[in-house]
């Protein structure tokens, strides 16, 4: 059985661990304490209505649900008791499909006393914690734990074991526009080129990068760089055109290169300075040019 993990904070674990929030009395069964697991009809358990997923993969499903016809559920979902043969979902909604999937007449859970706030708390908090959550899902989540449940960025870093600057980092993606937002839900791009579209200034821009960010599969760095130099273009230096060489000096330059057997470039400004560069590959190349500009 997974570990419960300490990120989810102490705002969840007072819910999840308070006696007032367990049931545990002859409703259920005689010898139940806190913390016990009951195994629940699937058929009295009604959904969630503040489940934050609404995307479950067919194909994962179904893996799990052969899970668990093999080895049952190993952790159990967590539901709130409503009535004598009703129950509904705080977290485990995946689990409780795969079941359903798999023709589980009965699955094991949690059974607490929540209301709606707390409910949808815990039901955001466990999500952000899901693994392959894209960072669009978590954004969502921070921002209705935000606003839904009245926590502060600084209560919300307490509850989910996040650094309040990580935090920050996942709101402002809600910032970009829907195209970019959908593309990072989709994993064409990655939280990282997100992150640097943020920082161009216009909307439009930020698209037209992103659409060459996807055809040439720019890498996080090089997207960078080009933001730099959207918000900066007075930084960039001025490229310095060469200017043709003369008839003259186009031949010498080719006759310099048979001479010496290396691609010889002869530079020319308009006040006639410049310079002439030989390259070589080793040092014996480099003494078999020296013999040769001496003789």
């Amino acid at each position: 059985m997974k570990t419960k993990k300490k990120a989810l904070g102490r705002g969840l674990d007072a819910i999840l661990q308070s006696p007032e929030t367990d049931i545990h009395s002859k409703e259920i069964a005689d010898n139940y304490i806190v913390g016990a697991i009951a195994n629940i009809s699937v058929d009295i358990i009604e959904a969630n209505p503040f489940q934050p997923r609404n995307n479950f993969e067919e194909e994962t499903l179904e893996e799990l649900a052969h899970s668990i016809k093999e080895q049952g559920i190993i952790q159990p979902i967590t539901v709130r008791k409503l009535s004598q043969e009703k129950f509904q979902l705080i977290s485990g909604e995946r689990r409780l499909r795969a079941a359903k999937l798999a023709n589980i007449g009965e699955v094991p859970c949690y059974i607490r006393v929540a209301n709606d706030e707390q409910m949808l708390e815990m039901a955001l908090i466990e999500n952000i914690h899901r693994e392959n959550l894209n960072s669009i899902e978590i954004a969502i989540s921070y921002q209705r734990l935000i606003e839904e449940c009245n926590l502060t960025h600084e209560k919300l870093s307490d509850r989910v074991g996040k650094k309040r600057a990580t935090i920050t980092n996942y709101l402002r993606l809600l910032k970009l526009p829907p195209e970019i937002q959908v593309a990072l839900r989709d994993n064409k791009i990655t939280m990282g080129h997100a992150r640097a579209l943020i920082n161009v200034l216009h909307a439009n821009k930020q698209l037209n990068l992103l659409n060459r960010v996807i055809q040439r599969s720019l890498s996080v760095r090089q997207v960078e760089e080009m933001v730099r130099k959207i918000n900066h273009p007075e930084n960039q230096k001025q490229t310095i055109q060469a200017n043709p060489l003369p008839e003259p000096y186009e031949q010498k330059q080719k006759e310099l290169s048979e001479k010496y057997n290396t691609p010889v470039k002869l530079k020319l400004n308009n006040k006639g300075k410049g310079n002439i560069v030989i390259p070589f590959e080793s040092s014996e190349e480099l003494e078999k040019l020296l013999s040769l500009l001496d003789s």
